[in-house]
């Protein structure tokens, strides 16, 4: 089944996008939520013009993004959590973390456009943010033992 976006959707893909997606998913979940609509002859050449008076407003939104990006450059993210003896870390390091950081640096980013990788122990690993369609960055976080366990 074959249906135009209306929001992005992690790991479907982004506004005014025309995606092929099950059945099922479409007509029971994206359709009758509003995130998406049928992809008949109509309604693409209302998303085409559409997207045709809104390449301008998109140019920007790139920009903005590709600014932001810059901004950030090489920052590198210092989080601290609870680590047992054998290194590993209780709990886990989750992308809220990463952009409450990120916000106390001067960088208001959704949490939901932060992918962190799968953080087991203490050392470096990195995080990716979801700028825009277009542009992505990575982050490097380095993961330590908190003060509370050298007591």
């Amino acid at each position: 089944m074959e249906i135009i976006l209306l929001t992005d959707i992690a790991g479907v893909g982004y506004k005014n996008d025309i995606v092929a997606v099950k059945a099922g998913y479409g007509r029971n979940y994206l359709i009758p939520q509003g995130f998406a609509l049928l992809a008949n002859d109509s309604n693409r050449k209302i998303v085409a013009e559409n997207v045709r008076q809104a390449s301008h407003k998109a140019e920007k939104l790139k920009k903005d993004a590709e600014d932001i990006a810059a901004a950030i450059g090489d920052l590198v993210i210092e989080i601290r959590t609870v680590v047992g003896e054998s290194g590993r870390i209780f709990g886990r390091v989750t992308n809220t973390q990463v952009a409450d950081i990120l916000k106390s640096k001067g960088f208001d980013i959704d949490r939901k456009k932060i992918t962190v990788d799968d953080v087991k122990s203490i050392g470096s690993y990195t995080a990716t943010i979801d700028l825009h369609k277009e542009v992505k960055h990575t982050v490097a976080v380095n993961v330590m033992a908190s003060e509370e366990n050298n007591q």
